[in-house]
């Protein structure tokens, strides 16, 4: 039902690319285990949702920031601000979009450019897609599962909570079509149902 969800909205993926978790802060813990080694480094413009901090601290990941700059309506910052701060141990690229706490949607434009510097660098590209459903003005969302030539890279976080108003359901999803991740996230959700 999830997958035939995602046709819907144009993205393509079947159920067997879906792993459904506990909310999806689950998620992206998942995808942080399953992608990446402690110490490695995962950019992130900010202001951005806080618990991202958090969850990379518990996968054993450092946060690079770049920020976004209110003058500009919190917009990607500068692809070149991502190349400054890409290192040996950078492995991921993460966006919320709609960004929390901004609010601001990414083009489609930007996100292109992602999709470019991802393919360059060999990164995975996390997106925290939540809030789709809240844009306003005209605009309409594109999802990175969108984007061309991103199979083994794109992982996108879902989730029930903003949708339905249902925080407390505890109902999310990693989607990608990258089956290595989903492999590898699958064990890490076997083992938190493992008893001790």
């Amino acid at each position: 039902a999830l997958a035939e969800k995602y046709r819907h909205q144009g993205i393509d993926v079947d159920h067997n690319q879906i792993l459904i978790t506990t909310g999806g802060s689950e998620a992206i813990l998942f995808a942080m285990f399953s992608c990446m080694n402690q110490g490695d480094e995962i950019i992130i413009p900010e202001p951005f949702y806080t618990n991202y901090n958090a969850f990379a601290l518990t996968a054993g990941v450092v946060v690079k920031p770049i920020t976004a700059d209110i003058q500009n309506g919190f917009a990607l910052p500068p692809i070149s601000e991502f190349e400054k701060a890409i290192t040996p141990r950078t492995k991921a690229i993460m966006v919320c979009n709609p960004n929390n706490p901004t609010g601001y949607l990414y083009s489609k434009d930007e996100l292109f450019q992602l999709r470019e510097l991802v393919l360059k660098h060999d990164l995975y590209l996390f997106a925290d897609e939540v809030y789709r459903e809240f844009c306003y003005g005209g605009n309409e969302h594109y999802s990175v599962m969108k984007l061309d030539g991103l199979d083994q890279h794109a992982i996108m976080i879902d989730s029930v909570s903003k949708r339905y108003s249902e925080c407390g359901v505890r109902i999310g999803a990693l989607v990608t079509r990258n089956t290595e991740i989903l492999n590898a996230a699958l064990k890490y959700a076997q083992a938190r149902l493992s008893p001790p």
